[in-house]
């Protein structure tokens, strides 16, 4: 009867044009101790397809990216995957992140310091988003890890970003998801906190599952052991997994209870920089539960499977990135069709990294055997084969904590700040909200500024460096600069505003720009396409002098007016007694 059925399996594989694994993974016990068992050769062989999944994954759904926010992605609107796509990941955040950490780990070793990481992700070039543009800015400014990510200091802590860039951590951890919960600490914690590093924990998980487990059931619940039981997104995995069971066959009734929950109801996304009402919706759980839908009702179909996760929307290049290279690790690289690896281009170097494709193979195959024998295996020829002896063990957690009630505090003086020797270290300086108001912007403060949309210092904006975001804090309060001061006759209050223009994302809007002394409205104007000049910016001279020997406030209110891209830019800001204050 087994060799029938292993007749049959061949068959099968031959029909479908796959080639058969020569070695398979299996459970061996040494002097009373469980061990999986691995070849090092398949090991290559899975972590191989996990990267070409990544790859496909991410290449197939970038160009749905944020268009189809808190809708289906039509089917006739899905692209056809072509093989020439693949050379398109070079550039991908969802990759070259993680290569970061990745060159971090060959360079100092499994047990570099969080620091040290933080150190190399500040040192990055590349361009960044949401939680990790958050945490590289706060390494930049002097706050160290893990602090660099707590919800004190980021408010986009919830974000997507260690979820997108934890794959590395379970394709270097075969079997082995305490390694990657550990990763998860350290380089998760560079950028996100609470259910937004748990969200790279499950994934890293799922991909150390992958190696060893076909059934998508069994490797979700060998990951949902990762993290803890009451967090968010266990609670959303296991409400991915009740639903599919109640809608076994219809993924959009499951994708609508989605919706309902982690997209309609505020409470499910409160630490997310999209905020709770808008339709863009960067926070990990609702993503995380699209990479779900694609392994729960993509049948172990490759295509199905990232064509599913794209067609959920939001986030829908990077969910069919972690669901295409968990399921591709299931199978390894030599059961994959040619289209999706024929033509990449293995001596191309991935964006502001050191690795090539093959490159990036070698690292990883070295960190594994590194993990190995930190995890207490160990590595045996036999017949001619390398082998890996991963032991089985207990699972160990990383504590319960939340962005909206935090266990912990952040760590204070040198624990929780670079040292001025570390400082050296680091390439790049940026500078908190409270630094760029008072060395920029004539020491006004900020209030009543929402999450929306990243606010905060940036370096260039529009052609001017040095610039100040705000957002207001919901559809009513709009943001406010203030500043209290006492104005002599000739005082004058000046700025140079604009307003959010990104042409490539058809993201274009306005808001009312209000000016009050002391309560009195001074000016008031709408800053839009059409009110600024040809460079995108609108200066603006106001005369205090009818409040010259008073103490007065001072209050620049970004008041929203449609709660569209309400965002205000400021690159020019402050009080001078000259008679010709333009810059």
């Amino acid at each position: 009867m087994k060799r029938l059925i292993n007749a049959l399996a061949l068959l099968t594989a031959c029909v479908l044009g796959f080639a058969v694994p020569r070695v398979q993974a299996e459970d061996v016990v040494i002097d009373g101790k469980e061990y999986r068992k691995i070849s090092i050769e398949e090991y290559r062989d899975k972590m191989k397809g996990g990267w070409i999944g990544q790859i496909a994954g991410v290449c197939w759904g970038a160009p749905t990216e944020f268009r189809y926010c808190g809708r289906i992605i039509p089917e006739n609107e899905m692209p056809k995957w072509t093989p020439d796509m693949i050379n398109n990941a070079f550039g991908q955040d969802d990759l070259y992140v993680e290569m970061t950490f990745l060159r971090t780990m060959e360079e100092y070793g499994l047990d570099v310091s969080i620091r040290q990481a933080g150190i190399d992700f500040a040192n990055s070039e590349y361009a960044l988003w949401h939680a990790n543009v958050c945490g590289r800015k706060n390494l930049r400014c002097g706050i160290a890890p893990p602090n660099s990510s707590r919800p004190e200091f980021s408010h986009c802590a919830d974000d997507i970003d260690y979820q997108i860039e934890s794959d590395f951590s379970g394709l270097i951890s075969p079997g082995m998801p305490n390694n990657a919960v550990r990763m998860g600490e350290k380089f998760g914690r560079l950028m996100n906190y609470g259910d937004g590093m748990y969200a790279g924990q499950f994934v890293g998980a799922l991909y150390a599952e992958a190696f060893f487990e076909k059934d998508v059931y069994k490797i979700i619940d060998a990951a949902l052991k990762a993290i803890p039981s009451k967090s968010g997104y266990a609670e959303m995995v296991r409400d991915v997994l009740q639903w599919k069971k109640e809608f076994p066959n219809d993924w959009e009734a499951c994708w609508n209870k989605i919706n309902e929950k982690y997209q309609l109801n505020p409470e499910y996304r409160k630490w997310s920089c999209s905020g709770v009402d808008s339709d863009f919706n960067i926070d990990v759980k609702i993503n995380g539960a699209y990479i779900l839908v694609g392994l729960l009702y993509g049948d172990g179909d490759l295509d199905k499977t990232i064509v599913l996760s794209t067609r959920c929307g939001q986030d829908s290049d990077c969910n069919p990135s972690s669901a295409g290279g968990i399921l591709f690790t299931t199978l390894g690289f030599s059961a994959l069709p040619a289209r999706f690896s024929e033509e990449l281009d293995e001596t191309k170097i991935f964006s502001h990294t050191a690795y090539n494709f093959p490159a990036l193979l070698d690292v990883c195959e070295s960190l594994a055997t590194q993990a190995v024998e930190k995890e207490g295996g160990f590595v045996k020829e036999e017949s001619g084969k390398k082998y890996y002896y991963i032991p089985r063990g207990e699972i160990v957690q990383s504590a319960l904590t939340s962005c909206a009630a935090p266990t912990d505090k952040p760590l204070e003086g040198e624990e929780g700040y670079f040292t001025e020797e570390e400082l050296k270290q680091i390439k790049f300086r940026e500078y908190t909200d409270a630094q760029a108001l008072e060395k920029f912007f004539d020491g006004f403060a900020v209030s009543h500024m929402g999450p929306d949309m990243n606010p905060g210092f940036r370096n260039e904006y529009r052609g001017c460096n040095n610039v100040f975001m705000t957002h207001p804090e919901n559809r009513e309060i709009g943001a406010v600069l203030s500043k209290t001061i006492t104005p002599t006759k000739n005082t004058k209050l000046y700025m140079r505003v604009s307003h959010h223009l990104n042409e490539a994302a058809n993201q274009i809007g306005d808001y009312d720009l209000i000016v009050k002394a002391n309560g009195e409205t001074l000016r008031q104007v709408t800053v839009s396409a059409e009110t600024v000049d040809k460079t995108g910016w609108l200066w603006l001279e106001i005369n205090l002098g009818a409040f010259a020997g008073k103490e007065t406030l001072v209050e620049i209110i970004n008041q929203p007016n449609g709660w569209s891209w309400e965002a205000a830019y400021f690159s020019a800001l402050g009080t001078t007694d000259d008679s010709d204050c333009s810059l």
